[in-house]
């Protein structure tokens, strides 16, 4: 009896174990929040301070809004030359921090830093590890007076062909 009650608590904390370790979580399927938005355009970014790697600061970022005064999630990610991680950073930032974004080698501590920052809803998934994607994304701003355009243009090319006689109606 006692040696199917211990290989019974032995399954148990091994579910446990499989349930609790979350290894495998999609930081990419981030929802909306539900809640309020505190003002308008109002986001959230992946937020953490000197986490082991960028699993760990994604797995326990706080789950709070950005300062109203931000625009931007910042991501600072410091590695040895052989690109083994030493922390990394998140948090929300402001235009003038993002101007910082690259790679820049520091000799004195023989590691590098990366700098990235993006624009929207916990954009900063990714740590950035070289010149290419340590980058300042911002999104394009596109003028109502062009999208307006395009639509008018889009419909026309839609028209053409019945205006012509090219398709049946």
């Amino acid at each position: 009896m006692v040696v199917l009650t211990v290989l019974c608590l032995i399954s148990v904390l091994q579910l446990l174990t499989v349930l609790v370790s979350c290894d495998h979580i999609n930081f990419y399927n981030v929802r909306p929040p539900v809640d309020a938005t505190p003002f308008p355009k109002s986001f959230k970014c992946f937020t953490c301070e000197q986490a082991s790697d960028n699993y760990n600061c994604n797995r326990w970022a706080e789950d709070k809004w950005c300062p109203q005064n931000t625009q931007y999630c910042m991501t600072v990610h410091h590695f040895s030359h052989h690109g083994k991680t030493k922390f990394v950073t998140k948090r929300c930032a402001v235009r003038e921090e993002c101007h910082m974004s690259g790679c820049r080698h520091h000799r004195d501590t023989g590691h590098t830093e990366c700098i990235s920052c993006c624009e929207g809803m916990v954009c900063n998934v990714e740590v950035p590890t070289n010149h290419t994607n340590a980058v300042f994304a911002m999104r394009q701003q596109v003028p109502s007076s062009a999208v307006s355009s395009v639509r008018a243009w889009a419909a026309l090319s839609l028209l053409a062909p019945i205006l012509t006689g090219g398709l049946p109606l």
